[in-house]
C-alpha cells in the first residue's frame, strides 16, 4: 500500500476512509497538561502529540494543532506561551473518562478542572495547579515554543518545549527503589478513537561490544 500526503487526503484515493497517520506512530503517550491563564482561570487538555526528548536536563514537548472554538490559539498553548509554565500529569487507566472529559473544546472563562470533575493539588515551584488523582506529575519551566508549519488547511501547529523542575510521584508506586509501571497503568493513544494501556513489562539489557 502506497499514498503520496499531496492534500491531506491521499490516503482516500488509496481506499482508507480514514486517515492512518494517528496509527502508524503509537502507542503515543498522553500529555496531559494543566495551565493557567493569565486570568487565572485553571485547564487541564490532553494532547496525544507529547512525549520526553531529554534526559539531562529532563525535558518534554506537546504539540497543539489547530485553533480554539472561539478563535486563537488552544488554551494550553496560549497559557503555556503566555506565563511560561505547565504541569504534565500522567494519564491512567483509572483516570481515562476524566481525561477524555477534559479534552472537550470549553468557553475560555470556564475552568475544565470542574467540567471533567477533577480535583487541583498545589504545584511547588510553577503556578498552575496538578492534577490531584493523577499518580504522577512533572512541574514544567517553558524552555520555547516553536511555530511549526501549518496544516494544509492553514490550521496551525505549536511546539511547546518545558524543562521539568520538579517531579512528584505517589509513594505506593515505589518499589525497591524503582517505579513499578503497572501499579498506574498509564494509558497511551493509537489511531482513530482506539487506546492502550500498560498492563505488563518486559526487560531487555542494552548489550556491550562486541556482540556475542
Amino acid at each position: 500500500m502506497y499514498y503520496v500526503i499531496g492534500d491531506g487526503n491521499g490516503h482516500q484515493g488509496a481506499g482508507f476512509a480514514h486517515n492512518p497517520w494517528y496509527a502508524l506512530v503509537g502507542p503515543r503517550p498522553i500529555g496531559w497538561i494543566s495551565t493557567l491563564s493569565k486570568h487565572g482561570v485553571a485547564n487541564p487538555a490532553p494532547f496525544s502529540f507529547f512525549n520526553a526528548i531529554s534526559a539531562n536536563p529532563p525535558m518534554l514537548m506537546f504539540c497543539a494543532n489547530g485553533a480554539h472554538a472561539e478563535g486563537g490559539a488552544k488554551d494550553s498553548q496560549l497559557n503555556a506561551r503566555e506565563t511560561g509554565e505547565f504541569v504534565q500529569n500522567v494519564a491512567t487507566w483509572d483516570l481515562r473518562l476524566k481525561m477524555n472529559a477534559s479534552s472537550t473544546m470549553t468557553p475560555r472563562a470556564i475552568d475544565e478542572f470542574a467540567v471533567a470533575g477533577l480535583s487541583k493539588a498545589p504545584s511547588h515551584l510553577v503556578a498552575p495547579p496538578r492534577v490531584a488523582e493523577s499518580p504522577i506529575n512533572l512541574e514544567c519551566k517553558v524552555v520555547q515554543v516553536i511555530d511549526l508549519p501549518s496544516g494544509v488547511d492553514g490550521s496551525a501547529n505549536v511546539m511547546v518545549i518545558g524543562r521539568v523542575v520538579a517531579v512528584h510521584i505517589r509513594d505506593d508506586l515505589v518499589v525497591e527503589g524503582r517505579v513499578d509501571v503497572t501499579k498506574f497503568r498509564p494509558i497511551a493513544r493509537l489511531g482513530y478513537q482506539d487506546y492502550a494501556v500498560v498492563n505488563e513489562v518486559f526487560e531487555m539489557r542494552r548489550p556491550s561490544w562486541p556482540l556475542g
